[in-house]
């Protein structure tokens, strides 16, 4: 299955605004940009042809070109990253079996995530998209609590099925958890990751479709999949004792910093 990864990034971030440009320092005291440690880590998946960064700004462009990553340039009215992955395939003329959603703020997505996302395509040739889940663990659930408790937006979670077909997807830490049961029953909490795999049909049609209520709401791109009638796959993966958490604001870089120099 020919499978390519696109990176969407954009300088314009209304939270983080110049985010994929942010410098993140590991063990050895590198500084690497976030979209350079975001194309790191997919070009370490296996089995992908290839691995494209997608933007419209000149500047990501310039940085992603001077640590060797391929480059496509999209419309400046792609509205969020699955739009930008549609807009780069049709503009490369790209004609992959599936094309898997990395975004730019995810470098710390193992390369298992992504190859765990693939081989579940394969095996559900019936599945349009699918996107990861990964059970909290306590760290990864008092992350999320401080940011809500802060005000902040965090990380998303996701509620799914017996079937593993999502149910919702939020910005919000669901399902509710009574405080007094919070130290055991954290474990209900999926952190979603923010990755996702298309059949290029699903993700051309995705495009033509209105932003649904809940999209606008939520600030979420795979609702316009549920609010369509698409079923949303979920993949349960492993952490393996790896910590995930994307960068969403400037109080994440140092969580991604801490993770970046305890990894050897």
């Amino acid at each position: 299955m020919d499978t390519v990864i696109i990176i969407p990034a954009r300088y314009a971030s209304t939270r983080y605004p110049g985010k994929p440009l942010v410098e993140l320092e590991d063990a050895s005291g590198t500084r690497k940009s976030l979209i350079q440690r975001s194309w790191e880590a997919a070009s370490a998946v296996n089995g992908v042809s290839a691995v494209y960064v997608a933007t419209d700004d000149a500047r990501i462009r310039a940085a992603a070109e001077g640590f060797g990553a391929k480059v496509i340039m999209t419309s400046e009215d792609c509205d969020n990253g699955t739009a930008r992955c549609a807009d780069a395939i049709a503009r490369a003329d790209l004609k992959p079996d599936l094309v898997v959603n990395l975004q730019g703020d995810s470098p710390l997505t193992p390369a298992w995530f992504v190859e765990d996302l693939i081989e579940a395509m394969a095996a559900r040739p019936d599945a349009q998209m699918a996107t990861p889940v990964l059970r909290c663990d306590a760290e990864t659930y008092a992350h999320f609590r401080e940011d809500r408790l802060a005000g902040r937006v965090g990380g998303t979670t996701a509620v799914f099925d017996t079937a593993h077909k999502a149910l919702y997807f939020s910005k919000e830490v669901i399902p509710y958890i009574d405080p007094a049961k919070a130290a055991t029953d954290y474990g209900a909490v999926y952190h979603h990751v923010g990755l996702y795999a298309y059949r290029p049909k699903a993700l051309a049609r995705y495009v033509t479709w209105p932003q649904g209520r809940l999209e606008g709401l939520e600030g979420l791109e795979q609702l316009r999949f549920l609010e369509h009638d698409v079923p949303v796959l979920c993949v349960e993966v492993e952490g393996r004792g790896r910590v995930f958490w994307e960068l969403n604001n400037p109080e994440d870089v140092p969580r991604i910093e801490r993770v970046l120099k305890s990894m050897t």
